[in-house]
């Protein structure tokens, strides 16, 4: 079922911004959280920082009426810096690659930073920020086998 989540970004504290927010809220983690090592090497790409292997690279907690919060640590080690505008993202997460599709080229038209929804290894995913200055990201996960 489609929903819509909004993905936090922190520069290092993700983990302890999300335990705060779970006493917050009294809700528990939808799973564990995943970290930057767990993800699958990629060929061509760098290596990833021993200070970077255990930083999350995905958690979500829900929090009211079916809002979700999402986050992930920046990395400075690949290249990227955390700065006001960039600290968040709404998370579209849609029911099929074709509604994916439709939503990130009506909010990428006059954008910047897009990345077409493409394979990764959890799912279809694509994002970009609109001619607004909004971060949206597309999703539809993969389905168990």
């Amino acid at each position: 079922m489609a929903n819509v989540s909004i993905y936090l970004n922190f520069m290092g504290n993700a983990e302890e911004a999300f335990n705060h927010y779970k006493k917050a809220f009294g809700t528990e983690f939808l799973a564990p959280p995943m970290r930057f090592k767990d993800m699958p090497p990629r060929e061509g790409a760098p290596a990833l920082a021993d200070a970077d292997q255990n930083k999350i690279m995905h958690m979500a907690l829900p929090i009211l009426g079916g809002l979700q919060l999402m986050a992930t640590d920046i990395l400075e080690s690949m290249g990227n810096k955390l700065v006001e505008g960039n600290n968040f993202t709404i998370s579209l997460n849609t029911d099929t690659r074709e509604e994916s599709d439709r939503l990130y080229n009506a909010l990428s038209e006059g954008g910047a930073d897009a990345v077409p929804p493409h394979d990764e290894f959890w799912g279809y995913w694509g994002t970009c920020k609109d001619r607004f200055g909004i971060r949206w990201m597309f999703n539809v996960m993969n389905q168990p086998q």
